[in-house]
């Protein structure tokens, strides 16, 4: 499975590496302006409120990212009937999906708590040197806290990030796929404030969405041993 994950990095030209760090450059400087510019507002009034801010975009961000992934690796191949040549490869079509949906999820789960740990540390690093923009001390128990939740939130947000495959492959349609990804992003991450209350902080139900997804998974290539790809 590993070869088969690799072979299917070289041969999909896996470039995204200029996007993440555009994006995460991106959520930074966002996180600046809402924190600096939103002082007099109690926007972000302790450190937990910022950390939740960060995810919320970083998972945003990268549930989109996962979508457009699955297009590349799946709904493309189908659209354009290429998959019909990479079925004609010695391997089973189970193990070649499997290669590409396991790319999806890691990357998704890894990118997302990355670059949480990464832009989270840099705005902690930026607040040390500004301490009356937060009067709160960072204490340890609060970032290991803090690195817990992401790594769960994390593995949620990777499961959430397979579904937008069940629209794509109704239609072999890259639009549904992406699209579909900013709704169930706007469903989870919608919320009144920083602090409020989201659909997405329920845990509930972020392991059914995330159950969704890995069933949605499976059954896109349970039967496809014997299924009619023409």
């Amino acid at each position: 499975m590993f070869k088969l994950i690799r072979l299917e990095l070289r041969k999909s030209k896996f470039t995204f590496l200029k996007g993440v760090l555009i994006a995460d450059l991106a959520i930074l400087t966002a996180m600046i302006l809402l924190i600096f510019t939103g002082m007099d507002d109690g926007e972000f009034d302790t450190y937990g409120e910022i950390f939740q801010g960060v995810f919320i975009f970083v998972k945003a961000t990268y549930i989109v990212f996962a979508s457009v992934l699955l297009s590349k690796l799946v709904i493309d191949e189908y659209k354009n009937n290429t998959i019909t040549v990479l079925f004609t490869y010695p391997v089973p079509r189970k193990m070649l999906m499997a290669a590409k949906l396991i790319i999806v999820f890691l990357f998704t789960f890894f990118g997302i708590l990355l670059s949480d740990i990464a832009i989270s540390s840099l705005l902690a690093g930026s607040l040390y040197v500004f301490p009356n923009v937060i009067q709160e001390t960072l204490t340890r128990e609060l970032i290991t806290t803090h690195l817990l939740s992401a790594g769960t939130d994390a593995l949620y947000a990777a499961g959430i990030g397979l579904i937008p495959l069940y629209f794509g492959m109704r239609r072999k349609s890259v639009t549904a796929t992406i699209v579909s990804a900013v709704l169930i992003v706007s469903l989870i991450s919608s919320g009144n404030s920083f602090g409020g209350f989201r659909m997405g902080d329920v845990f509930g139900i972020s392991i059914t969405l995330a159950l969704a997804g890995m069933a949605i998974a499976y059954l896109s290539i349970r039967k496809i041993e014997h299924q009619d790809i023409s």
